[in-house]
């Protein structure tokens, strides 16, 4: 008997999203996502009630990492790991800060979680690389809906095409976000950040030693990366501030980036899951 695999695919390999997810300009763009995700308040109070980014900031990190790689290079374990991140979800309920019940699979909100990513990668590839044509951001759109799919959400719950996205994005920005809690937290410079415990023996010691000069710096960067690289809409929308200097800044920030990451070799370039997805798709 023939068992047929229904499960949705990920996004083309050489798609747009083949090309950027991996690239280690990608670290970059999870803070103003976050940020953005975290504005709703709903979805706010589900990670202020649920997740550990208090207390592990990093390994949260690494795991949604790895989890947006496996959707783009985990071939048949994409679906799975989409699987997996529903189940995750099912018992991530409460009330938000205005007395209103949530639950993490509600479709509003699953889908709000999911459509930040394309703002951010169309706004931040302006400064970290080439800003997309407008087939480039076409694909990236088509793609970033079928990466939803993996996630589990049903077409009915996301505008299926650019002209209908634009609306529906500015009504969520125009009527749900402020600046909640959590993205008061992620973006204060004032609360200390763990050292990281991630990475060989050596850099882990390293990193004990000069956190406490470190650390300070890295908060203020982080502030700076999330405001700055959060499309300038939404930023007006949860209330917070980004000055003239500051753009000025981002863009030189901008241009070492854009002349050091291209010429990277591989190994330092791409992330591990990404390098072995690539070697594997060459041959």
């Amino acid at each position: 008997m023939i068992t047929v695999n229904n499960d949705p695919k990920p996004p083309p390999v050489g798609g747009v999203l083949w090309s950027m997810v991996g690239d280690i300009r990608m670290l970059l763009t999870l803070p103003p996502a976050l940020t953005m995700q975290v504005a709703h308040p709903a979805v706010g109070a589900g990670v202020d009630d649920h997740s550990v980014f208090r207390t592990d900031p990093w390994g949260r990190g690494e795991r949604s990492l790895v989890s947006l790689q496996l959707w783009v290079y985990g071939g048949e374990g994409a679906a799975e790991e989409g699987r997996r991140l529903r189940r995750l979800h099912k018992t991530i309920q409460g009330t938000d800060a205005h007395g209103r019940k949530y639950h993490a699979l509600t479709p509003a909100y699953y889908a709000w979680v999911h459509a930040t990513g394309y703002p951010v990668f169309r706004y931040a590839q302006q400064y970290l690389g080439r800003p997309f044509t407008e087939a480039q951001e076409r694909a990236l759109y088509a793609e970033w809906l079928q990466v939803g799919r993996i996630l589990g959400i049903r077409d009915r719950d996301m505008p299926q095409t650019i002209e209908e996205f634009w609306p529906y994005y500015h009504k969520v920005l125009d009527n749900e976000l402020e600046a909640t809690v959590v993205v008061r937290e992620l973006i204060a410079t004032d609360r200390p950040v763990p050292v990281p415990d991630r990475g060989p023996r050596w850099l882990r010691l390293l990193l004990r030693l000069t956190w406490p000069w470190l650390g300070p710096r890295f908060v203020r960067f982080r502030r700076f990366l999330t405001i700055g690289l959060m499309p300038p809409d939404a930023r007006q929308a949860i209330g917070l501030e980004w000055t003239d200097a500051q753009e000025r800044r981002l863009r030189r920030f901008g241009k070492v980036v854009r002349a050091v990451v291209p010429v990277l070799p591989e190994r330092l370039r791409f992330m591990p899951i990404a390098r072995r997805a690539r070697r594997a798709a060459r041959g």
